[in-house]
């Protein structure tokens, strides 16, 4: 009998500059049935983004209940907004049939490793979860990257090679980590580890 792929929880890191966007992109565009995250923020909507599409928006006391009755995998302030990942949105995905992808950065990909391990989570979310790790070929190619991108100063960029530094220490904590060096290459690296996750969801169901 042929296995069936079962959904998973795709969670994808890395550095700026790392790709990380592009290669999201192209696995959504060739798998349908995965569904892109969509997060709360008790930022207000900008023209032309719509509620419940490019993100959920709700009053900051709503998402600070949220917080306190424990509702998110991860959520974080920034710039004075509240953004974050609600696990209803997540397990509704789920059970329709459709895998989730989460872009989130290494800090908050470890709030999530945290958040399902909590007592009485659904089982279907540790199932599902398979994390990815973005490396860029080197440090120097990540600034090449960046510069060439044209849209940051001297300044940022060196900060954001310190970050990508810091953040790259993290990579041992994924599931897989890949390096982009080749487009082309990375992007059949990446489905084939979200291919590999909906089987290796099916095997852990069936044991």
């Amino acid at each position: 009998m042929q296995p069936t792929p079962h959904p998973v929880l795709f969670l994808v890191s890395a550095p700026s500059g790392a790709g990380k966007t592009t290669l999201c992109k192209q696995l959504l565009a060739t798998h349908p049935e995965l569904r892109y995250s969509v997060s709360c923020t008790t930022r207000p909507p900008r023209e032309g983004e719509v509620d419940g599409v490019d993100y959920f928006f709700m009053t900051r006391e709503a998402f600070e209940a949220k917080i306190m009755t424990d509702d998110f995998l991860e959520h974080a302030e920034v710039y004075g907004n509240y953004y974050g990942t609600e696990i209803s949105f997540v397990t509704r995905v789920l059970a329709g049939g459709n895998s989730v992808l989460l872009d989130v950065d290494v800090q908050g990909a470890e709030k999530i490793r945290t958040a399902l391990q909590r007592p009485g989570l659904a089982p279907r979310l540790c199932q599902a979860f398979c994390d990815v790790f973005v490396l860029p070929p080197s440090l120097q190619a990540l600034k090449q990257r960046l510069i060439q991108r044209g849209k940051d100063s001297e300044d940022v960029i060196e900060r954001r090679l310190e970050q990508a530094g810091a953040e790259i220490l993290q990579a041992d904590r994924y599931q897989y980590q890949f390096q982009n060096a080749d487009l082309n290459e990375a992007v059949l690296t990446f489905q084939s580890i979200y291919r590999a996750a909906s089987y290796r969801t099916w095997h852990s169901n069936r044991s």
